[in-house]
């Protein structure tokens, strides 16, 4: 055996393997291999596709059919399409309506000044005028005496008297006021419906109620000129008489005296007003 340069040769078509035969060719075994993987795998992704789009096209023949459906139906006209107690669910009877309502209306105090069957409220010189002063703006008016008469006619002039008379008055109540050498007396005529009263504010054109002195309030108006003004509220005519207490007559220029006169005529309205107030609020809290 010669041992030279070189030795066994292991390759294709070499000698030397085992048993002196042929060896197998391993590269070419591992590439067939992989070629037959290759074709199973292109084969399982193919079929799964197929797979996917058959069922996708299946889904897509039922939605289009549904859709079909509905769009038939909703192109129907009304007369082929059921009547709504066919519809499943309907019911034949709704429930309870309940109606509207609305609160009533508050009462109105006039209501009650304009009717003696409704002015029920005690009445009295003192309760229709409180206090022992009367105060408006910064001007305080001193309260003197009060006084009340069914003889309506019996504590007014000729002229004011007899239209009281004619118009049913049933009642007078009389108070006096005085600030600064000024006083006034404010007189409440009483009727039994706002009529009487209306029609003695249109009917009368002179006659002053009669002065009321006392309680700090000297004589006035029994000589000399005074101012007087007529009104009417609800049941109710009011009537003021203003003068100087030192008998100094009341001209047409005079606007001292004129004011204190209006001002006292717009407390009595309040106090006519506050009176139907009172009771209209009284009938409002009270249980139905």
């Amino acid at each position: 055996m010669s041992f030279g340069q070189g030795g066994p040769q292991w390759g294709p078509g070499g000698t030397g393997g085992p048993g002196g035969g042929p060896t197998p060719d391993w590269a070419a075994l591992a590439e067939a291999s992989e070629a037959r993987a290759r074709r199973r795998k292109w084969l399982m992704i193919g079929g799964g596709a197929l797979a996917t789009v058959g069922i996708a096209a299946a889904v897509a023949i039922t939605v289009v059919s549904a859709s079909s459906d509905d769009a038939s139906a909703s192109n129907k006209p009304a007369s082929e399409l059921p009547a709504t107690a066919d519809i499943p669910g309907a019911s034949e009877n709704p429930g309870p309506t309940f109606k509207p309502t609305t609160p009533p209306p508050p009462p109105d105090p006039k209501d009650f000044i304009s009717s003696a069957k409704k002015d029920k409220a005690p009445l009295t010189p003192e309760g229709l005028f409180p206090g022992k002063t009367f105060t408006s703006g910064e001007t305080v008016y001193k309260k003197g005496t009060t006084d009340s008469t069914k003889q309506c006619a019996s504590v007014t002039q000729p002229a004011l008297g007899a239209i009281l008379t004619k118009n049913d008055c049933t009642r007078l109540i009389r108070v006096s006021y005085v600030k600064g050498g000024l006083a006034v007396t404010i007189g409440v005529a009483v009727f039994d419906t706002s009529a009487e009263a209306a029609k003695v504010k249109e009917q009368v054109s002179k006659g002053l109620v009669t002065a009321l002195p006392g309680k700090g309030v000297p004589g006035f108006c029994q000589t000399g000129v005074c101012r007087g003004t007529y009104n009417a509220y609800g049941r109710y005519a009011y009537f003021t008489t203003t003068g100087y207490t030192s008998g100094k007559n009341v001209t047409t220029g005079d606007r001292k005296a004129y004011d204190v006169g209006d001002t006292m005529a717009r407390f009595a309205f309040q106090r006519i007003s506050q009176r139907g107030q009172a009771q209209a609020s009284a009938a409002a809290a009270a249980p139905e």
